[in-house]
């Protein structure tokens, strides 16, 4: 490397233990990674010697691994949190969380996603994919906080509490993509709600500017039994061929649970090149089912992990989403071997990329990469010994294990302190904006 290259190196991570991917595990003291601005450019023994001149986050016992990618999110739903657990999801939805989301404001919504951004942060995620209102406060709450983030305004037939009337949600998502043209941190979407809450005309329109744009084509599908038998009542179908009937299953697709479908379905899907954001957690609580990840995998369907809102979870920490999925499928399957160690990792990692079309840069870490990663502290009585690092990012490590962070190259988390955000503001204002919304439902 020559000595100008050698100047730009302006970070190196060194640990224990270097999970490169799902598969590959380097154990040894001093393994490192040396970042230039927003990139991987070494991997190797003792850089920060070499690189006297960088900033250097260090731990003895510590694993650097791949930054957890949540391809499915309400970040603002951290203000309902804990607010109507214990109920079915169309009940939970129609009596508790949309009339209290008629009353959210673009305050209330950045707020409450600054608090999530401080939650995903302290356990490991940065990247997710956001599906909400007031999608414009979501990005600026993520642009603060270094995370990397798919946003987009969710749009169904009624009016919104953010733009009103439909078509005002249409300018409002050109607006979001004029905003973040180009931008390195922030991906802009195109959300449909679902197949119950958007007519067939709205799907196909929004279809339309989601290849117009080249984006994404974020929407709940087949989430419970409830869902199907509305749409089989309006549309003689089920989701999925609801969506395939309109011309609308391809790549763009990342169809949120995916719990109600059958094996035909599957690989159509497939045929489709249609991604899955599975939330095993969300899809539990509210007793939706379980979707057959298993088969899916089997069949070379692309899947990633998300946590949905902190409503519905309730919380967004990928880690026990992991540990979830692993064990969800176990016994469903009554098999210990499906769902195993390699394949969760991969879901929460590349997969996860993959669900974003993001896989060439993120997901793994690897010179040319994005230096998206994170470094767990091993020396911990859970995690002690380290037979198998992988089975104990699965099934052992948590959160708040998570001792440093860096996204797009920045640190965004150091010793277990957020640098990006004000976690104290942030506490206080989430306290009197959860006091405002407890009054709203009296």
């Amino acid at each position: 490397m020559s000595q100008e290259k050698t100047a730009e190196i302006n970070l190196v991570v060194s640990g224990r233990y270097l999970v490169t991917d799902s598969q590959n595990v380097l154990e040894q003291e001093n393994i490192s990674v040396a970042v230039s601005k927003d990139r991987i450019v070494e991997i190797g023994d003792n850089l920060a010697v070499k690189y006297p001149q960088a900033q250097c986050l260090s731990h003895a016992h510590g694993l650097i691994m791949p930054g957890l990618i949540n391809t499915h999110t309400h970040a603002a739903m951290s203000c309902f949190r804990g607010l109507a657990d214990d109920l079915p999801l169309m009940e939970w939805l129609q009596e508790h969380i949309f009339p209290r989301e008629a009353q959210l404001t673009s305050e209330i919504v950045y707020q409450s996603t600054l608090l999530s951004l401080c939650e995903m942060i302290r356990s490991g995620t940065t990247s997710f994919n956001d599906m909400y209102l007031f999608a414009k406060d979501v990005a600026r709450a993520a642009a603060a906080s270094g995370v990397r983030a798919w946003v987009g305004e969710v749009l169904y037939d009624f009016p919104s509490p953010n733009y009103g009337e439909l078509e005002n949600g249409f300018t409002y998502t050109e607006d979001l993509f004029e905003q973040y043209a180009g931008d390195d941190l922030i991906t802009v979407t195109v959300n449909p709600h679902s197949v119950y809450t958007c007519s067939p005309s709205l799907l196909e329109r929004m279809a339309a500017q989601a290849e117009e744009k080249q984006a994404l084509y974020h929407i709940h599908l087949a989430e419970n039994q409830d869902e199907v038998h509305t749409c089989t009542e309006r549309y003689q179908c089920s989701p999925v061929q609801h969506l395939e009937t309109l011309g609308l299953l391809n790549e763009r697709v990342v169809a949120a649970h995916g719990v109600m479908v059958t094996e035909e379905e599957i690989k159509l899907l497939v045929e489709r090149r249609v991604k899955i954001a599975h939330c095993p957690e969300s899809n539990m609580k509210l007793a939706s089912g379980v979707a057959p990840v298993p088969a899916m995998l089997a069949k070379e369907l692309v899947v990633g992990l998300g946590t949905d809102g902190s409503a519905s979870n309730n919380d967004v920490d990928m880690f026990g989403e992991m540990n979830s999925a692993a064990k969800l499928h176990k016994v469903d399957q009554m098999d210990p071997t499906v769902m195993n160690a390699t394949q969760t990792l991969h879901a929460a990692t590349l997969g996860g990329a993959a669900v974003l079309g993001a896989e060439a840069a993120i997901g793994t870490l690897a010179v040319g990469k994005k230096a998206d990663l994170i470094m767990l502290d091993m020396n911990q009585p859970h995690l002690t010994p380290v037979y198998n690092p992988v089975s104990h990012l699965v099934y052992t490590a948590g959160g708040g294990d998570v001792f440093h962070s860096v996204i797009n190259g920045q640190v965004v988390m150091e010793n277990r302190q957020i640098t990006t955000l004000d976690e104290v503001a942030i506490f206080t204002e989430m306290k009197r904006i959860g006091e405002m919304i407890q009054r709203m439902g009296q």
